[in-house]
């Protein structure tokens, strides 16, 4: 099986990790803080958490290119918005009006990152392991 094919279906691994993270929010830490800074800790959590993920694959999947880098990267990062708007409308009924606030860095919103992540990981975990 290609890489490229093995990582795109290791993005459901992303998704687990995204739900860990939020269980660890919400029946943990959210409680003692405001939602604005849970959700920002969730955020860096959740890098971190990607970050190992992308760590373990890359030792038993090592991308073979800096473009097959991106293109899993890009994969994963129109995979996640889709599931994002898809499954947060649809299925859990939020807004739009909500689904959009998490884009808004100027109100603290830094969901954005966890994308900019998801999208560079695959490439900065290539270049970690060619050096």
């Amino acid at each position: 099986m290609k890489i490229t094919a093995i990582y795109s279906l290791a993005w459901i691994g992303l998704v687990f990790l995204a739900i860990l993270n939020g269980g660890l929010r919400t029946a943990g830490y959210a409680r003692f803080m405001s939602d604005l800074s849970a959700h920002q800790l969730s955020t860096l959590i959740g890098i971190c958490l990607l970050g190992l993920y992308f760590w373990i694959l890359s030792l038993l999947f090592p991308i073979s290119s800096a473009r097959q880098a991106l293109l899993i990267g890009g994969i994963w990062t129109i995979l996640a918005i889709a599931f994002e708007f898809l499954f947060g409308h649809f299925v859990m009924e939020h807004p739009w009006s909500k689904l959009f606030a998490d884009y808004n860095l100027l109100k603290g919103r830094l969901w954005s990152l966890v994308l900019i992540w998801t999208f560079i990981g695959p490439y900065v975990f290539y270049k970690l392991r060619r050096s």
